[in-house]
Order: C-alpha cells, then structure tokens, then sequence
C-alpha cells in the first residue's frame, strides 16, 4: 500500500494541486492573475452560519507568508452539486430517511444550483444529471431502492464524479456522499480519489451512518478519503450513529452551502504556485474552511 501523508501535508499539497491545474473555465469576475479566490464556509461551535465576517476577520497564508484580503463577500455564484447516494443492500433501513433528507436537501437548494443524483450500488449510476428542476430530482429520488446483495462504489463514484465536474463551468462545485457503512467493492488509493478531487477543486462534504470499521484495505483507503480528503478539499465529514440524523444533517449542510463567502486575496507574482495555502480566522468560537474556486489559472 502507498504511504499516506498527515492531514496537514494533505490539506497543503490539495490546495497547491488545485491553484495549480485550475479548471477548464475561467473564474467569473477574477480580476487579475495575481488575485486568488476561495469559496469559505464559516461555522460556530453548532455548526450554524456566522454571517457577519468581513475582511479583518480571514486570515490567509501562503507557504506561512500572509496575503492580503482585499475583498470578502457573499457567495452568489451557483453551485454544481453531486449527491453520492448509497443504494446498496446495507442501506435498506436508512431509505425511508435518505429519502425524506434528500428531498429537503433539493427542496433548499434546486432552482439557484445544479444538481446531479448518482447512485452507488454495484456501480455509479446516474438517477439523474445536473438539474435544476426539482421535480426530477423528486422523481430520481423516489426511484432510490436497496438492491438486494449489492455493495458500495464509494470511491469509483467520487473520481468520476470530479472528472465530470471539471468538465463543466461552475466556479463553484461539491460532492455530497451520504452513505452507510456497508461493503465497498472498489480498489483506489485514497490519495489518488483526493487527487481527482483537487484537480477538479471541489469540495467532499460527506454524510456516513455507522462505525465504519476497518479491518482490510480496501476499508481503510475509503475511511482516508472520508476523514482526508474531506479536510484535503475543504469540505467536512458528518458522523451519525443513527439514519434519524440523515434529514438534520443535509439540512445544516444546505444552509452552510448557501451561505458561504467569497474571499479574495493578493499574490505576489511567482513562477511557481505555493505549496501550502491555509485560511483561518481570528473571530473566537468560529471555524473556517475554503475551497479554491474553479478556473484559476497562472501560478
């Protein structure tokens, strides 16, 4: 098996790749090549919203050289969302939650973002593609069964789930697995799922029910993606011990999705991009996390 590095090599490393590669678009209103922009979510202690940060408040450090903020904002910019649903045989008895959750989740954010419903059992499956009409992502949702002695393809289904958003034009993107602790039946590297996650610099907000053993490799390679990966994109995993938590949890992750910032800051120019890039804040109680919007080009 391949050495894992630690969460903050991890997190360094995501942040350099995704600077580096870009996205095939260009970033709507990105002024100049020496500007940097980073999606943000800030969360209290409850995991609620904090809505009232302004420049003074973020903090961001390249290879631990501050740069300046010049501009924080609202996050306006839609959003391509893929929801990663767990339809194998161990999740027959989370369907009813799963269900009623995702259609919260949809009913919060169809119409201003595009959505994407792919299953998981046995293969990636598209239910339905990158929509924002409610209704179909209603009826996708309504066709989620388990299948009867079918595993989990997690990891396959994030790879191509980030090859496929890097393809489109969103300045903003997220994967949304919400799974149980089934079989998983693929065979990746964990470190290469979070490099095609960087690559196409999206965000892994991941929802899990379960304890989530692991007692081979194929188990601990997705519990690296589930707690690197997440930290690595600047996303979060959400542990729940029971399905009655499925509904709760999207719905906290919907409000935090719509209520991110836009944070811009200054780079001096360089040949080469940094390889370390962190965001902090210096408000008490309040956690941040950024992912680099899609399309930025030059180092």
């Amino acid at each position: 098996m391949r050495h894992v590095p630690s969460p903050s090599i991890v997190l360094a490393l995501a942040l350099a790749a995704a600077f580096a590669l870009g996205a095939p678009a260009s970033i709507h209103g990105q002024a100049g090549a020496r500007e940097r922009t980073l999606f943000v979510s800030a969360v209290d202690a409850q995991g609620a919203p904090v809505e009232d940060l302004g420049i003074g408040d973020f903090i961001v450090t390249e290879d631990g050289r501050r740069r300046e903020v010049l501009r924080v904002s609202r996050a306006v910019e839609p959003i391509d969302i893929a929801l990663l649903v767990d339809n194998s045989a161990a999740s027959e008895r989370a369907i009813v939650p799963l269900r009623e959750g995702l259609a919260d989740f949809v009913a919060a954010m169809a119409g201003e973002h595009q959505i994407a419903l792919i299953a998981l059992a046995a293969r990636p499956t598209i239910f339905v593609d990158y929509t924002s009409d409610p209704r179909r992502l209603a009826d996708g949702i309504g066709r989620i069964f388990a299948e009867r002695s079918s595993g989990m393809t997690l990891l396959d289904a994030i790879v191509e789930a980030s090859a496929g958003l890097a393809r489109r034009e969103s300045t903003r993107a997220v994967i949304v697995p919400v799974v149980t602790d089934g079989v998983e039946f693929t065979n990746r590297y964990s470190r290469d799922v979070i490099e095609a996650m960087t690559r196409a610099s999206v965000g892994l907000h991941a929802i899990t029910v379960g304890i989530f053993p692991v007692t081979n490799d194929v188990e601990r390679e997705r519990a690296l993606v589930l707690e690197l990966g997440t930290r690595a994109t600047g996303g979060q995993r959400m542990s729940l011990l029971a399905d009655t938590g499925i509904g709760p949890a999207l719905r906290k992750l919907a409000r935090e999705l719509s209520s991110q910032y836009k944070v811009v800051y200054g780079r001096p120019e360089s040949f080469l991009p940094p390889e370390r890039t962190e965001i902090s804040t210096g408000r008490p109680g309040v956690t941040v996390r950024g992912t680099p919007a899609r399309g930025q080009t030059g180092a």
